[in-house]
């Protein structure tokens, strides 16, 4: 992992200089600063990836500190030290940009883990740009695309990984996750990006139109083929075909299909001439195919020749750190068309955007937006302006002033935890996938509140 630049704002001597020896033993470099002051001028003068900051010093405390660090670089990932451990503290901090806190006396155990957290996203950073300068090389644009999650960006790697290949790919996943983008972007960055990429949606089309679509027909064919018509896979030939809710197939537009997958040829409905096509297929689906295979209904050897390279998009309440940017982008991107004044949303209005789940996925939130950004009359979008209230969302806290905060971090924090390594029977790697955390500091939690047996 990378390796860190950090800063030890500490007014305590003894305190500061262990944990300056710790971190620089653990292989990162590190610059000291005991009052708040110095702290600001140290990040004026130089570069930091990580500050840990006391939470009470004398004249500048640790709030202040933050909220400067952040003025001057809103990168700067910054975890507050406190011997105050309470919600309101936790609570100020993260409002304030803070990405977490600690209390003291430090554990090392816990300190090692929030600094490896923001090695691995700088890690992260440092791999998203590598992989859009060469994106941009390659005059591949990535505007529609917007994610910050790992899990996005996973996934936008290996589309370029496979992305020369002949390979046939299976993206599977919920409606409005963004299968038909990441497509376009796997044609984009193929060597086939100067052909077109077809699209068909087969789900939208009955089975004597759908096979038509695909393969093409002769004059008098059918009752209303009065001529030849070119089909989409002689139209996407050199290119790449998106065959979109692939599930929906019929059985006999399977065995062409297939045919086509194996031969790479095909003959137009009412024809006898055999067409070559070089043709990639790209094909996805918000079905189990799976288990369409296992009840005759869809061929296992199309199955498989559709899923050479399968891509899992995951849904949008499984990757929440994606909601913030793609607001950001949709705000911008409908005040623009519609001609509006719109600086931003409350902190309540995210707040509540954070928390809805998104059955729809993407495209509901940029729908979401989009209906704000049109009957807001002010210039920040607010509660008000969404179609549903956090009572909606949460109906057994309605009336609650307390909401989700309700009890202590820990209580709620020790809950998440039983119940992930209940739905992982106990299997700690699986357990820690499900709460987005690393399994390490999984151990460390599972630790801190005594659940190891």
């Amino acid at each position: 992992m990378k390796k860190l630049n950090i800063l030890v704002v500490e007014d305590g001597r003894s305190q500061r200089e262990m944990l300056r020896d710790f971190l620089i033993k653990e292989g990162h470099t590190v610059a000291e600063a005991e009052n708040g002051d110095l702290a600001i001028k140290s990040v004026l003068k130089g570069h930091f990836d990580m500050i840990l900051l006391d939470y009470k010093m004398p004249s500048m405390d640790g709030m202040q500190v933050l909220k400067e660090v952040k003025k001057i670089n809103p990168e700067i990932d910054v975890v507050i030290i406190t011997a105050y451990g309470t919600i309101e503290t936790a609570v100020e901090a993260m409002k304030a940009g803070a990405i977490d806190y600690i209390t003291k006396p430090v554990e090392f155990d816990e300190l090692l883990i929030l600094v490896d957290r923001v090695s691995e996203r700088r890690t992260l950073i440092r791999e998203n740009e590598m992989l859009r300068q060469e994106l941009r090389e390659k005059g591949v644009t990535m505007d529609k695309i917007i994610y910050r999650s790992p899990k996005m960006n996973a996934l936008i790697n290996m589309a370029s990984r496979i992305a020369a290949s002949r390979a046939t790919v299976l993206l599977k996943g919920e409606s409005g996750t963004g299968k038909e983008l990441m497509a376009r972007l796997i044609h984009n960055l193929s060597p086939r990006s100067t052909s077109p990429i077809i699209t068909v949606n087969c789900s939208a089309l009955p089975e004597s139109l759908l096979e038509s679509e695909l393969f093409g027909h002769e004059k008098g064919a059918f009752t209303g083929a009065t001529a030849r018509r070119i089909g989409r896979f002689e139209e996407a030939d050199g290119g790449t075909l998106f065959l979109d809710e692939i599930g929906d197939i019929s059985a006999s537009v399977q065995v062409k299909l297939l045919r086509f997958l194996q031969e790479r040829e095909f003959q137009r409905v009412g024809g006898n001439q055999t067409i070559h096509s070089d043709v990639r297929i790209i094909s996805a689906t918000n079905r189990d195919l799976e288990s369409k295979v296992k009840e005759g209904i869809f061929r296992d050897d199309l199955f498989y020749r559709l899923n050479v390279v399968a891509m899992d998009i995951p849904p949008l309440r499984e990757r929440k750190e994606d909601v913030p940017v793609l607001i950001d982008h949709f705000l911008k991107r409908f005040a623009v068309e519609n001609g509006k004044n719109i600086t931003g949303i409350t902190s309540e209005t995210r707040d509540l955007l954070l928390k809805y789940d998104y059955p729809g996925n993407v495209r509901e939130l940029e729908n979401i937006i989009e209906r704000a950004v049109v009957i807001s009359r002010d210039s920040v979008i607010s509660v008000d302006d969404l179609p549903f209230t956090e009572e909606r969302i949460f109906p057994e806290d309605a009336g609650k002033k307390e909401g989700l905060l309700r009890g202590s971090m820990e209580d709620m924090e020790r809950k998440l935890i039983l119940e992930a390594m209940e739905k992982a029977g106990d299997h700690q790697t699986k357990a820690a996938e499900i709460l987005g955390i690393s399994e390490r500091m999984l151990r460390y939690k599972l630790k801190k509140y005594g659940l190891k047996e």
